[in-house]
């Protein structure tokens, strides 16, 4: 998870402890640029550590891998300067770029490629491992040729190779994952602050464009407000996602600043043990779900910025449809629910990330579920340690409030034994049935999924997060929308 996450997790922010930041302005000139951040890298290493602030850090910037998402979400090449898919769909043809070396000098060849998918089934452990379960060999046709050959076709395969689990790797690149990466990109590592900052140096042997800033300063700063100040005193030069809505209004008003508010991935889930009673029974889950007020609580939480959902499907991808109106706030009908399910006394654990829209999300949750009758503990959880461990990992919860942010997530109803313990096999069967068909028959049958796990409140969908960065003038290409998990540095001008 992402918990983008990948998440996403899928798909999920991970934020680890680190102090409030010191504020002081940094060593900035022209090809200096400082980024602020909450979220801080438990470590480097992607491929063993869930979560979306490592790919934040370092996918695009310093990972590369054959495809990526441009600023619209289209899959546009990279390490591959073409590609061709065969009449069955299930064999892909990468001719690669030349002349490029990772940065501990490796050259980059088909070999590589062979190297870095199969690793993903041999030594990854993160969920999201399973995007490569479809692939049935890679063959090096030459050096600037690798042909992926798949099991079946799927429509998610080359969507999957734009994210983490597309990047490339050296053999001779991978001692050290978790303390020194080794990539293609245009940065490289040069020092890590732990709590603090990660400092990255343009790669004087980049095979592309060669980025506009030979330094960026990664700085960590969990603590919104003395986020927000960072950027007033000169300390950052941009904030790569507000966390404070109601701060937004002094950037708007003030001239020394830009702001782009768009959108993202990043489903705010109110998520239920499925696995466990009385969650697994639907008409608890239905009643919670209409007993909490979406549109008031996303004025108090994000001060009504965000998109009010009713899926885990964002406006962005190619099977949404609006299905926010499908439980109306209604705490008349929530009640009979609840007594139809014996479940007049209900008390709830609600452990949720801590994290600041998740903490104001589960107030909100707490007094809505409380005019029905079902007492809530809120236990925030340091995020993302304890909220992995305890979560995700043991699923040790009743519900819980954490954003989702992998792109395409809705595929994670399909496991049974994900954390939040859903089991339907016919949305098990849809998902499979949509990747493997016509593109047609992928948006048709995830939209049924969608609207079965609706009606069977799997979850309750309370808000997609918004992206709003906020940047010094002299900034420019920053995108909008934040569509994949990396904060992309190459476009900034």
């Amino acid at each position: 998870m992402k918990v983008r996450i990948s998440a996403a997790l899928a798909l999920l922010l991970v934020v680890s402890a680190c102090s409030a930041g010191s504020t002081a302005s940094v060593s900035s000139g022209p090809d200096t640029l400082a980024v602020g951040f909450t979220a801080e890298p438990a470590n480097f290493d992607f491929t063993r550590t869930d979560g979306t602030a490592i790919p934040q850090a370092l996918l695009y910037n310093v990972y590369e891998g054959l495809v990526k998402l441009d600023g619209s979400g289209k899959i546009v090449p990279l390490l591959a300067r073409s590609w061709t898919v065969s009449e069955d769909r299930r064999t892909y043809d990468f001719q690669l770029q030349p002349g490029v070396t990772f940065s501990n000098g490796a050259p980059f060849t088909a070999d590589d490629v062979k190297f870095s998918i199969d690793r993903v089934k041999t030594d990854w452990t993160i969920s999201i491992k399973s995007k490569m379960d479809v692939v049935d060999h890679v063959e090096v046709v030459d050096p600037l040729h690798a042909r992926v050959v798949l099991k079946k076709p799927s429509n998610g395969w080359l969507f999957d190779m734009t994210g983490r689990v597309g990047a490339m790797f050296s053999p001779t690149g991978v001692a050290d994952l978790a303390g020194k990466p080794v990539g293609t990109g245009p940065y490289e590592v040069q020092s890590r602050r732990r709590g603090d900052s990660i400092v990255l140096a343009a790669n004087p042997a980049y095979w592309g464009r060669k980025p506009v800033y030979r330094t960026v300063i990664l700085k960590y700063i969990k603590d919104p407000t003395a986020l927000n100040n960072a950027l007033l005193s000169n300390g950052i030069d941009v904030i790569a996602q507000i966390t404070a809505p109601d701060s937004i209004p002094q950037f708007e008003n003030d001239n020394r600043f830009t702001v782009l508010q768009g959108t993202t991935n990043g489903e705010v889930v109110l998520s239920f043990n499925g696995a466990k009673a009385p969650f697994n029974d639907v008409r608890v889950r239905r009643a919670l779900t209409l007993a909490i007020d979406r549109k008031a609580l996303l004025d108090t939480a994000w001060a009504g910025r965000g998109t009010v959902l009713g899926s885990m499907v964002p406006p962005t991808d190619p099977w949404y449809e609006d299905l926010a109106g499908y439980y109306p706030h209604d705490q008349v009908q929530a009640k009979t629910l609840l007594a139809e399910a014996g479940q007049t006394n209900l008390s709830i654990r609600l452990r949720v990330a801590n994290l600041p829209y998740a903490t104001a999300a589960a107030q909100v949750v707490a007094s809505d579920l409380a005019d029905i009758g079902v007492r809530v503990t809120i236990e925030p959880l340091d995020f993302p340690a304890v909220w992995l461990k305890q979560v995700f990992t043991d699923h040790d919860f009743d519900a819980s409030i954490v954003q989702h942010v992998e792109a395409r997530d809705i595929t994670t109803f399909g496991n049974p034994k994900y954390y939040w313990g859903y089991d339907n096999p016919r949305v098990k069967q849809l998902i499979s049935d949509a990747d493997a068909g016509t593109p047609e028959q992928q948006v048709a049958d995830m939209r049924e999924a969608a609207r079965t796990i609706t009606a069977d409140a799997a979850a309750d969908w309370l808000f997609l997060y918004p992206n709003v960065v906020v940047a010094k003038k002299k900034v420019t290409g920053l995108a909008a929308n934040q569509v994949s998990e990396s904060f992309d540095l190459t476009g900034l001008g």
